[in-house]
C-alpha cells in the first residue's frame, strides 16, 4: 500500500480508480480494509483512497506528544486531500464519522459532500453517562493491562452481547492489541469542543446512514445532525445494528453510491 507521511509518522492507505476523489474513514478498532468491497464498487468511477488511521492497519501509532484530539486525526485526511488536489467526497463510519464531521465544520471547501454512518460524535450528546461508562471501563481495562477484557466489552457494546467471545481467537488478540488507540477515540470524541449549533453551517450534501437495532447514543446523534445539518438526508435501515457496513454491506455501499451520484457524481460543484 503506498504511504504518506503525517506529522513525521508514515501513514497508510489503500488507493484505487480514477475520477473525482473519495475519502473512506474507517472506525474505532478497524483499518482501512474495512472498506474494499465499497473501493472495489465505486473504482470504477472514483478515485477511492482509504487510510489506516492512527494506530490501526499498518500506520503509525499516536507519536503520544500531547493529548489526542480529533483535530490529530484530522491531519491525516488533510494530508490526503492535499494528496488527492481538488475537493473530495468524504465518507465516515462510527470514529471515521466523528473525524469526517470535525474536517467538515472546519474546511468544508475542501469537500464535495459528506456520508457518516452512525458518527460516534459522543460530544453532540447531552447525556454521555452511557458512552461515558464505556469509555472508563476501556481507559481501566487499558491502565490495569487487560486488554482483553476492555476489549470484549467495547465489541460487545457495539455488536451485541457474545460478538467478543464468538470471534476466533487470532481476531481477538490482533482487537485486543489496538485497544489503547481505542481509549484516545472516546477522549478526542467526549472532549471535542463542536456543538450541535456549530454544524449549522455545514451545507454540504449530506447522508446520514443509522441502524434500528444500533445503542440509543448513536441513533439519537443521528437524529441530532439531521435537524442541524442544512442539506441532509437520514436513512433508517430496518434490523441493521451499529456495523451495518459490514453486516448490511451490499445496502449500505449502494445507498452511499446513489447519494455520491446525486452530489455531483464526479464533477466538483
Amino acid at each position: 500500500m503506498p504511504s504518506i507521511e503525517v506529522c513525521g509518522s508514515r501513514v497508510e492507505y489503500l488507493e484505487q480508480g480514477s475520477g473525482a476523489p473519495v475519502v473512506l474513514l474507517h472506525g474505532s478498532g478497524c483499518s482501512g480494509a474495512q472498506w474494499r468491497a465499497l473501493a472495489d464498487a465505486l473504482s470504477e468511477r472514483y478515485r477511492v483512497i482509504a487510510p489506516d488511521l492512527w494506530g490501526y492497519g499498518d500506520t503509525a501509532h499516536w507519536h503520544g506528544r500531547e493529548a489526542f484530539s480529533l483535530a490529530h486525526e484530522a491531519e491525516i485526511v488533510h494530508a490526503l486531500l492535499g494528496h488527492a488536489g481538488e475537493p473530495a467526497h468524504l465518507v465516515g463510519h462510527s470514529y471515521g464519522g466523528a473525524v469526517a464531521l470535525h474536517v467538515a465544520r472546519l474546511r468544508s471547501d475542501r469537500l464535495r459532500s459528506l456520508a457518516l454512518i452512525e458518527p460516534v460524535a459522543f460530544h453532540l450528546l447531552v447525556d454521555r453517562r452511557e458512552v461515558a461508562d464505556v469509555g472508563g471501563i476501556i481507559v481501566r481495562a487499558v491502565a490495569s493491562g487487560d486488554y482483553a477484557g476492555g476489549c470484549g466489552v467495547f465489541i460487545d457494546y457495539w455488536n451485541g452481547l457474545g460478538a467478543w467471545d464468538g470471534l476466533p481467537a487470532a481476531k481477538r488478540a490482533a482487537m485486543a492489541s489496538r485497544l489503547t488507540k481505542v481509549a484516545l477515540d472516546f477522549h478526542a470524541t467526549l472532549n471535542e469542543p463542536a456543538r450541535p449549533e456549530d454544524f449549522r453551517s455545514v451545507a454540504l450534501p449530506t447522508l446520514l446512514l443509522r441502524g434500528t437495532r444500533s445503542p440509543a447514543p448513536t441513533r439519537r446523534i443521528c437524529e441530532t445532525l439531521a435537524g442541524v445539518l442544512p442539506d441532509s438526508e437520514l436513512a433508517v435501515i430496518e434490523g441493521a445494528g451499529h456495523m451495518a457496513p459490514l453486516t448490511h454491506r451490499d445496502q449500505v455501499n449502494a445507498l452511499i453510491a446513489s447519494h455520491l451520484e446525486t452530489s455531483g457524481g464526479n464533477h466538483a460543484h
